[in-house]
C-alpha cells in the first residue's frame, strides 16, 4: 500500500511538472511577438533575472487581433516565485499590474539561463541579445516520506546548483527545458 501510495505521489508530482512547464515554453515561445510591428515599446524580455522573467508580446487587442500595443492580457507576462500560507508557489502576473495566480505549488526553486545565438550559445545578460531561455523548476511532493531521504543536489543544464542538498523526506524531481524564442531579434 504504501509503495502505491508513493507512486501516486510522485506520478502527480511529474505530472503537475510537465503541465506547468507546457504552459510556461509556449508563453516563453512567444516574447516579443510584434506582427503589426507599431509597438514603440519593441516587445521582448524586460526583465532577465535568474529567478523571474518578465517579457511582453503584441498577440491581441480589442478586435482579437495584433493591435500594436502590449497592455492587453498575457501580453506583459511575469512568472516568478511567491509564497502564500507556507506553501511556495510558481506564480504568473498575465499584466504589469495584475497579481500572481498560481501555476504550480510546492516549487522549490526556479531556475533560467539567458542564452545568446552563438554555436554553441553562451549565456548572456544583456537583453538584446537574448534568443533562448533555459528554465529549470525543482518541486517536491507535498507530503514527507519518513522512509525517503533526499540528498541530492539539482542543477541546471549549464551545472550551476540551483537546489542545494535538502536532507529532508521530501521527493522532489525537476525538469529543465531550452526554449527557443522565436520572435527575438527579428
Amino acid at each position: 500500500n504504501k509503495s502505491y501510495v508513493v507512486q501516486e505521489e510522485v506520478a502527480a508530482l511529474q505530472q503537475n511538472l510537465r503541465a506547468a512547464m507546457f504552459y510556461l515554453s509556449n508563453q516563453i515561445r512567444e516574447a516579443g511577438c510584434n506582427p503589426t510591428r507599431t509597438d514603440v515599446n519593441r516587445p521582448g524580455i524586460v526583465t532577465a533575472a535568474v529567478d523571474e522573467i518578465n517579457f511582453t508580446s503584441d498577440i491581441t487587442g480589442a478586435t482579437g487581433r495584433p493591435d500594436g500595443k502590449t497592455d492587453d492580457s498575457y501580453e506583459n507576462v511575469t512568472y516568478s516565485l511567491y509564497t502564500v500560507d507556507g506553501i511556495q508557489k510558481l506564480g504568473v502576473k498575465s499584466t504589469g499590474t495584475a497579481t500572481n495566480q498560481p501555476v504550480i505549488e510546492n516549487v522549490d526553486a526556479l531556475n533560467f539561463v539567458y542564452l545568446n545565438n552563438a554555436i554553441p550559445p553562451v549565456p548572456t545578460t544583456v537583453l538584446a541579445n537574448i534568443r533562448s531561455v533555459e528554465v529549470t523548476i525543482v518541486v517536491r511532493a507535498s507530503q514527507r516520506d519518513p522512509d525517503y531521504n533526499d540528498d541530492n543536489v539539482y542543477q541546471n543544464r549549464q551545472g550551476d546548483v540551483v537546489l542545494a542538498a535538502q536532507n529532508d523526506h521530501f521527493r522532489r524531481r525537476m525538469l529543465s527545458m531550452l526554449i527557443a524564442c522565436r520572435n527575438l531579434g527579428l
